[in-house]
């Protein structure tokens, strides 16, 4: 049986997602696999590419052929070098830098809180005003009736 690791694609369509697996040759391209052994996502910047080293290691150990793509994964990821045996040869792999993120995402948090304390800060002050504007007019008609009750006064006396 010759057994080939390739991709499997996953995901939407415009959207591809793969998963390299381990399989017989002779099945189809998303066919029953004997081991799923990474991903491959090509739509985040930059591609994500997580593959188990020690199972790569195992199955090019044991004959399995990768596909020309997964060829091409594992030589980024070192795999193929490190089972090569080649020395000094390192990993091109570019991986997504996790601080960054973190603190854009805590900014854009912060961003979220200060707006909404704007909002009901604003809204908090619109609301003070219309009570303060009843208020104004109902010591108004207060007054008015004040001053129609005094002159009523006056008139009867």
């Amino acid at each position: 049986m010759a057994v080939k690791i390739r991709l499997k694609r996953m995901g939407k369509k415009f959207a591809p997602f793969y998963r390299v697996v381990v399989l017989d040759s002779r099945k189809k391209r998303d066919g029953r696999v004997i081991e799923e052994i990474g991903v491959y996502d090509p739509m985040q910047e930059p591609s994500l590419i997580r593959i188990d080293s020690e199972r790569v290691q195992y199955w090019l150990g044991v004959g399995a052929q990768p596909s020309d793509a997964v060829y091409k994964l594992i030589k980024i990821t070192g795999d193929y070098h490190q089972f090569k045996g080649l020395k000094g040869v390192e990993s091109t792999l570019k991986v997504k830098d996790a601080d960054a993120a973190a603190v854009a995402k805590e900014a854009a948090v912060k961003a979220a809180a200060d707006d909404a304390e704007k909002r009901k800060a604003a809204a908090a002050k619109a609301k003070a005003d219309q009570e303060a504007s009843q208020a104004a007019e109902a010591a108004a008609e207060e007054n008015v009736e004040a001053d129609a009750s005094d002159e009523a006064a006056a008139e009867g006396a």
